[in-house]
Parts: C-alpha cells; sequence; structure tokens
C-alpha cells in the first residue's frame, strides 16, 4: 500500500495511542512494557505528569521567539547544564546530529584560529554520530554512509577502546585539532571502554592541545547512572553534545564547552532557527528538575546493576549468549547470531519494546523511572526471547 511518508525506516506494523510511565498501549487497550524509550529519549517514560503540565502551561505563554532576542527559558537551561557539567555555555539546537554538527564546526574554527589549514578530527570505527552529511562521515559505520559519497573529509578513524591507535595517528598527522567519541558507543553495540580508556584520551588531548569531544547524545542526561557518562571518570571535556533524553521526548539538542572552546562560536559562526526555544527548554529544565527531585540517576545504577545481575542470573550456561554488559540504564546482550526477528517476537509475543543493534545486540533502554518490579518483568520477557533461539 502506497504511503505519503518517505519509506526511510522499516517500521513495524503497529501504533500506539497513549501511554503512561514505562507502558505504551494501542488502540484497544493492549498494554505493551517499554524497555526501549523511544531509543532513550523517554527518560521519564510516557505522560509524565510534571512534564506534560509543563510543555502544556508553556505552550499555553509562548512556544517560540527567534534567537535574535533574549529567551529567559534558554538562558536558565544554560546555567543548569552548565552547572552540572562544569562546563562554560551552550549552543542550543534541535538534535543529536546538529548538536556533533555545531561540534565539528567548532572543531574546525579552532583549528584554523591555530593555523591548521586543513583541520583533522580523530574518530571511532562503530561510532555513530548522526546522519547530516559531516556527521554521517564521522561516523564509524560504512553501511549506512554506503551511497551518499563523497563525504566529508578530514575525519581520521581509529579503532575504540585503543590508545596506541591515536597516538600513531598523532606521530603520522601534524593537523588533528580534536578527537570526537562516545564514551560508550550505543548504535554500535553498547560497547564500554576500559575504565582508563577516557582519562588516556583526555590526557592525550591535553599534550597535543586537542579538542577533546564527547558525544553523550546517547549517554548522557542519567542513562549511565551519572548526569554524564564522562564523571564516572574524572575527567571533563572541550566540548559535550546531548540531546535524546534531554528533552524527554520534545526535541532538543545541546553543544556545550568548555575553556577554550567556549571562545569560538561567535556571533554568526552558527545558528538554528528552532533551536532553544521557549517550548523545548521549559521540557528540558522539568525533565532535569524531574530526574534530581525523583533521585533517578541513582535509579538508573540500581536497576541497572539489577537488570545485569538477573539477566547473567537467567541466561547462565545459554550457548547462544556471549556477553552481558552495561552501565546504569544502558545494556547489551551480545548473542552468537543475528537477532533482528526479536524485536517483532518481542512484540508479538511478550508485548516488549526492545531494539537490536550491530545485528546481534540486543540493546535495553528503559526508562529511568523503571522500578524493580518493572526490570524483573524486563528480564524475564527477554530471557523467553532469548530462549527461542
Amino acid at each position: 500500500m502506497f504511503s505519503p511518508v518517505m519509506p526511510t525506516y522499516a517500521r513495524l506494523p503497529i501504533s500506539f495511542t497513549h501511554g503512561g510511565g514505562v507502558y505504551l498501549y494501542t488502540a484497544d487497550g493492549t498494554r505493551y512494557l517499554d524497555a526501549l524509550s523511544g531509543i532513550a529519549v523517554n527518560s521519564l517514560g510516557h505522560s509524565h505528569p510534571v512534564l506534560s503540565k509543563t510543555i502544556a502551561d508553556q505552550a499555553a505563554r509562548l512556544m517560540h521567539v527567534s534567537n535574535l532576542y533574549r529567551i529567559e527559558e534558554q538562558e536558565r537551561l544554560a546555567a543548569r547544564l552548565t552547572e552540572l557539567a562544569g562546563m562554560d555555555n551552550v549552543f542550543f539546537c534541535n538534535s543529536g546530529a546538529e548538536a556533533n554538527e555545531a561540534a565539528i564546526k567548532l572543531a574546525r574554527l579552532y583549528g584554523h584560529q591555530h593555523g591548521h589549514e586543513s583541520p583533522k578530527i580523530i574518530v571511532a570505527d562503530g561510532s555513530f554520530h548522526g546522519r547530516t552529511l559531516a556527521t554521517l562521515s564521522a561516523t564509524g559505520n560504512p553501511k549506512i554512509q554506503q551511497g551518499f559519497e563523497p563525504l566529508v573529509d578530514g575525519f581520521i578513524r581509529v579503532p575504540f577502546n585503543n590508545i596506541s591507535a591515536i597516538e600513531s595517528a598523532a606521530k603520522k598527522y601534524d593537523d588533528i585539532v580534536a578527537v570526537l567519541i562516545e564514551p560508550i558507543q550505543g548504535e554500535g553495540g553498547i560497547r564500554i571502554p576500559d575504565s582508563s580508556y577516557l582519562q588516556a584520551v583526555s590526557q592525550l588531548c591535553k599534550s597535543h592541545n586537542w579538542l577533546l569531544m564527547l558525544d553523550e547524545v546517547q549517554t548522557g542526561v542519567g542513562r549511565t547512572g551519572k548526569w554524564f557518562a564522562y564523571q564516572h571518570h574524572d575527567i571533563t571535556p572541550d566540548v559535550l553534545t546531548l540531546a535524546k533524553g534531554l528533552g524527554g521526548g520534545m526535541p532538543i539538542g545541546a553543544c556545550i564547552a568548555h575553556g577554550e572552546a567556549a571562545t569560538i562560536l561567535t556571533a554568526g559562526k552558527h545558528g538554528s532557527t528552532f533551536g532553544g526555544n521557549p517550548l523545548a527548554c521549559a521540557a528540558a529544565l522539568a525533565v532535569l528538575d524531574t530526574i534530581d527531585t525523583e533521585s533517578l540517576c541513582s535509579n538508573a545504577q540500581q536497576i541497572g546493576t539489577l537488570l545485569v545481575n538477573t539477566l547473567t542470573e537467567n541466561l547462565a550456561g545459554n550457548p547462544v549468549v556471549k556477553e552481558i554488559r552495561g552501565k546504569g540504564l544502558m545494556l547489551a546482550i551480545e548473542l552468537d547470531r543475528q537477532c533482528t526477528e526479536l524485536v517483532k517476537k518481542g512484540l508479538d509475543n511478550e508485548r516488549i519494546l526492545i531494539n537490536v543493534t550491530a545485528d546481534s545486540v540486543i540493546r535495553l533502554l528503559p526508562p529511568l523511572i523503571i522500578d524493580q518490579s518493572q526490570a524483573n518483568d524486563i528480564a524475564r520477557k527477554v530471557t523467553t526471547l532469548i530462549e527461542t533461539l
């Protein structure tokens, strides 16, 4: 059947009409357990009363004005984010790809200001930074790049979680200006680096006068059990990008800068028509307030540990399971085979929303509000699905 919507997604044959907490519902009232959160977006679950009321109240007052004028909600959100991150200022946009695009532009301008005619950025294999042409070029996935050549140049690709590869690149190229990496690779399969990796990258950046740019579009805003994943490692990046969970469902992205990086983008160098509008910023402030008042960073850490332990116990001895790993409520069950069919089986048989990434990794990203009983339900349903293989 013809659809007026471009077929850019292989959509599943289901539609949801409403949601509440960690559950989504179809028109006939069938309930589904959401273990995906709109791919790490619905951090407060569905229809959270604080977020819903904030959006309604703000929409009744003011939704959008141009960035040609001061926006009080934007200024309050920027102050809150810089305080939480220990950084200096923020550029607001509408998505993670746009936040990373801003970071790439910032790094190039930084490079030119330091005398590099062709500034280069180190990125990692297996990464995902977005689908705009520059962020697609930075992404370490040839499959999604295919057909969009020529890609944007200026990126040096190295293996993830490999310090020696970055050191080798430093010896080979004299025009490197930044490293852009995810603290945990999300689309790449919830790949968690060695505990010393980020600190080593940070030290290399300092010694070479490079910018350390962390893509926390998926890991940020409480997902890993701290406000930002880098806070597990006692470092501060020069540039931090956020989106997804920041708005709790409202589109918003942020590129946060620190130190010299905070002085690079000046008037006329970058912009966004909708970025940082009052509605999106009010929603993000409500998300941050709720994560704080409901202790959801701590909840993510505790429930994430429970999920890993329960899944490990349930699946012990199962020959198809290669590894179970996670940080907070960002979890993966890596199997020894392709398992994309489990997504539809999950909907049809277990009434659960899950995701498979990197073909063989079941990815779980439940809302930060999830409780112990709901986590046990996820573990039971996922275990049943894996046992069908």
